[in-house]
């Protein structure tokens, strides 16, 4: 038997990046996966589609449902669970994987922009617990993650000219370790990871943050989740971990060379001084450039973590 066999795990933004990557892996252990995002056919600006990571998912043996979702939309939230229930039985995972990134000022955010961050980023991980929650306590098993930074008074300190973003993922924190405490009795667990380094997702490159010296791979991000899956969940909860620290607690893996985006070159540690930094050159860069066109009437931003 592998790891997760007979498992079925949610993963949300499951189109592409991290989030293909993660469903790939439990696959390989055995687990039955649904997939919720928005992309549903391929060739469009960015590769990779729903269908897409279904394919994957059963060219390796396993079960896979795919479902067009827009984590905005609670409706899409309660269909893909109730679907996944449908289709395999049970939920024991959830891995709120999609996400959307803003970084401007208070002034420079709309109230659209605002709304994006928080239903993608706070609103759908709160909405999708609260639907998955009775069907993991039936099991008396489940994991849920949460992508979102510790709770650190001084990053708190460093939230000028990103607080919507900033904002959005620290409501997930804040789930976490509410969450963490109200279903261990229940044997569901609630943890977050976040990254030590930039990660050179599809969002990093095309948002221009940062130097892909300095960035890791998004393999090092599905190796620590999938670390934190592999515990008890009755007795590991409520934790917000940084990926490094979890890879050395858990797996015993000290060298991480292997995660580098460029291979030659060890990424930089990201401290909040140079998060301001590299968060205003994208700002002038990139967010700039959509604050100035979204007029009346303002676009959706990328997604990413």
């Amino acid at each position: 038997m592998t790891g997760f066999e007979g498992r079925v795990a949610i993963i949300t933004g499951g189109s592409r990046g991290i989030g293909k990557a993660l469903a790939l892996a439990l696959a390989r252990q055995g687990a039955s996966i649904a997939i919720g995002a928005k992309t549903m056919e391929s060739g469009g600006r960015l590769p990779g589609s729903v269908p897409d990571t279904v394919r994957e998912i059963e060219a390796l043996g396993a079960e896979a449902l795919g479902l067009r979702c827009d984590v905005r939309d609670e409706a899409d939230l309660k269909n893909l669970v109730d679907r996944t229930v449908q289709r395999f039985g049970r939920v024991d995972i959830l891995v709120n994987n999609a996400g959307a990134m803003w970084l401007q000022s208070v002034e420079g955010t709309t109230r659209k922009r605002y709304d994006l961050v928080m239903a993608i980023n706070a609103r759908a991980p709160f909405l999708l617990a609260h639907h998955c929650i009775p069907h993991m306590r039936r099991g008396g098993w489940g994991h849920i993650v949460n992508l979102s930074p510790p709770l650190d008074l001084e990053g708190i300190q460093h939230m000028g000219g990103k607080v919507a973003y900033m904002s959005s993922k620290l409501n997930a924190t804040l789930l976490t370790l509410g969450l963490g405490k109200e279903v261990a009795a229940d044997g569901i667990a609630c943890n977050t990871i976040w990254t030590r380094t930039l990660i050179g997702t599809l969002a990093t490159q095309n948002l221009g943050i940062g130097n892909p010296r300095d960035w890791r791979t998004e393999d090092i991000v599905v190796d620590a989740i999938m670390a934190v899956l592999e515990q008890n969940p009755a007795k590991f909860t409520g934790n917000a971990l940084i990926d490094d620290e979890v890879l050395a607690s858990l797996k015993g893996i000290e060298d991480l060379s292997r995660y580098r985006f460029v291979p030659d070159h060890e990424p930089t540690p990201m401290t909040w001084e140079l998060w301001d930094a590299v968060a205003e050159v994208a700002q002038q860069m990139y967010f700039a450039a959509m604050t100035a066109g979204d007029g009346a009437q303002p676009a959706s931003p990328p997604a990413g973590s």
